[in-house]
């Protein structure tokens, strides 16, 4: 009876101590220095100084650094460690100018058995995690260009991304960009032939996580990250540049289904509540805050949640992509905002407009229109202090282009009184202001805001219906001739059928004045944005 009482305390002795062992493999504390890199090597050298009062997180918690500029943080084996970027200083970046602020602490690698490849083992916990800065000027003002939903499918989307919207920007003078997710239409292997493309802007690119960046073969959502992480670093992270703030986070849950099917929905998680809850707690009250997410904010299961984090502050702006329109909306109660003016949150248009569809035009590039009638294009985001502008840009279309104007071009003297006008206004919000007015010498008129689907992608789309038999013949006759030439290109492509209408809230309508004299007038449209920026629109109207 004595011995196998001994071997049962021998045993319970040896499951504690396996059990201390994994608790320490599993929760360790990582240290580690955020220096000056003077010469710019990525290495601390003995002559590089620490730098105090930076800030560092592995994705939860939040620590500065102290005098020596020397942290402390616990990691699990499933960590990444990066640190905050503070104004007027820069992280490395890399080849394809995606910025290199983090460490990944994955002991064992990303699982097996995903498609796509995550991250290789990192063996054990080094014994400085270091973090190399190097000064940089940051002015109170400046812009950043955002991209919504690039989502290539192949590597002809990747082309046309190149020459419609990339060839274009290159050399522009904002200081950095960012992509709101969907960066790639689930094939992730994409993900470099993009950040190379990408990388001839000249700018370092920030990145946010889409649901069609996950690996789909992920068992749950703790893993459909690992290839965007081995590409990007963290789905979750802050920096700033000059006086803003800036957040960008994973809004993208991965689950799955009853039988086992791939799924997702949106909210934020409370790992990812706790760092902006943290990371906040550094960031003065005054300082504008820009907060960057895939999935828009009215869509979130957890909404109130973040919007209590953000709702004692007065300067906020919150940014999404996912739809493939454009609009705007401003949130109040029911959304969990209490602050004293409603929150932005801008859901921004798409480079991929409605993901490379469209009949394609004389250089064999798709008009990728998007399902609101505004066609795809890029943001150019102003901000100066904790203030903010936004102008949308058409891509391959001159700065100036920012609606659509709706008129018949014949009408009756007698019956232009009940024609009406609509004007789709591309960045336009509910704060928007449009005009009109009949021929120079004419009185301004305010247009009445009524969201509603555009009669040009209407048109469009019921003229690209009547063609999809048109467009199956022609697929056929493809595949029947391509073996029978060089090379499958010496035969014209067409380009994909468009997706379903929708509404949009960016469109205004009025009716052209009574009876007005037979002839040829030119509508003129006038509209102010919530930003103070105005842009005129014409379009020619013949009355008989």
């Amino acid at each position: 009876m004595v011995y196998k009482q001994w071997n049962f305390v021998i045993l319970i002795a040896i499951l504690v101590f396996y059990a201390i062992g994994n608790s320490v493999a599993e929760n360790s504390t990582a240290t580690g220095t955020v220096f000056l890199d003077t010469n710019g090597n990525q290495v601390k050298d003995d002559n590089e100084k620490g730098l105090s009062g930076v800030r560092v997180s592995n994705g939860q918690y939040v620590v500065e650094t102290d005098a020596n500029g020397q942290y402390a943080l616990t990691v699990t084996d499933d960590s990444i460690l990066f640190v905050i970027k503070p104004r007027g200083f820069m992280t490395p970046i890399n080849e394809n100018r995606l910025p290199k602020f983090y460490y990944i602490h994955k002991p064992h690698g990303s699982p097996e058995g995903l498609k796509y490849a995550g991250v290789a083992p990192t063996g054990p916990l080094p014994a400085s995690i270091d973090f190399p800065l190097t000064e940089q000027p940051e002015a109170d003002t400046f812009k950043v260009l955002v991209f919504g939903d690039t989502q290539p499918n192949n590597m002809q989307d990747i082309e046309w991304l190149a020459h419609d919207v990339i060839e274009e920007v290159i050399g522009i003078d904002a200081v950095l960009g960012i992509s709101l997710g969907d960066l790639v239409g689930d094939n992730l292997n994409l993900f470099h032939p993009l950040n190379e493309v990408i990388a001839t802007v000249g700018i370092p690119w920030y990145n946010v996580y889409g649901n069609h960046d996950m690996n789909r073969l992920a068992t749950d959502d703790e893993y459909a990250d690992e290839t965007f992480e081995r590409v990007y670093g963290p789905t979750c992270y802050s920096f700033d540049w000059g006086p803003v703030h800036f957040i960008n986070i994973d809004n993208v849950y991965f689950h799955r289904d009853e039988k086992n099917n791939p799924r997702y929905l949106s909210e934020v998680g409370e790992r990812q509540l706790t760092f902006i809850r943290n990371d906040l707690a550094f960031v003065p009250k005054d300082q504008l805050i820009v907060i960057s997410f895939h999935i828009p904010l009215t869509e979130m299961r957890d909404v109130k949640k973040l919007m209590n984090l953000l709702g004692d502050r007065p300067h906020t702006l919150s940014l999404s992509a996912h739809t493939h329109v454009q609009r705007d909306d401003f949130v109040g109660p029911d959304h969990g905002w209490h602050g004293d003016d409603p929150h932005h949150h801008h859901n921004h248009a798409t480079t991929s407009g409605s993901w490379w569809q469209g009949a394609l035009d004389e250089v064999g590039i798709p008009h990728t229109t998007m399902r609101d009638g505004a066609p795809n294009g890029y943001g150019i985001f102003t901000f100066s202090g904790n203030q903010y502008s936004i102008r949308f840009k058409a891509a391959r279309r001159p700065a100036d282009y920012q609606m659509n104007i709706w008129a018949p071009w014949e009408v009756t003297a007698t019956e232009t009184g009940n024609t009406d006008i609509i004007v789709n206004v591309f960045g336009g919000t509910k704060r928007s202001t449009v005009e009109i007015r009949l021929g120079e010498d004419g009185d301004w008129r305010p247009m009445t805001y009524t969201p509603q689907q555009d009669p040009y992608y209407k048109a469009l789309k019921a003229r690209d219906d009547t063609n999809q038999l048109e467009r199956k013949l022609h697929v056929a006759l493809r595949e029947t001739m391509k073996s029978q030439l060089k090379e499958d290109s010496e035969l014209p492509q067409t380009g994909k059928g468009i997706t379903g209408i929708t509404k949009s809230t960016h469109i205004w309508q009025a009716k052209l004045p009574a009876d007005v004299p037979e002839g040829t007038h030119v509508i003129y449209v006038r509209t102010t944005d919530m930003f103070g920026q105005t842009f005129t629109g014409r379009r020619i109207i013949r009355v008989h």
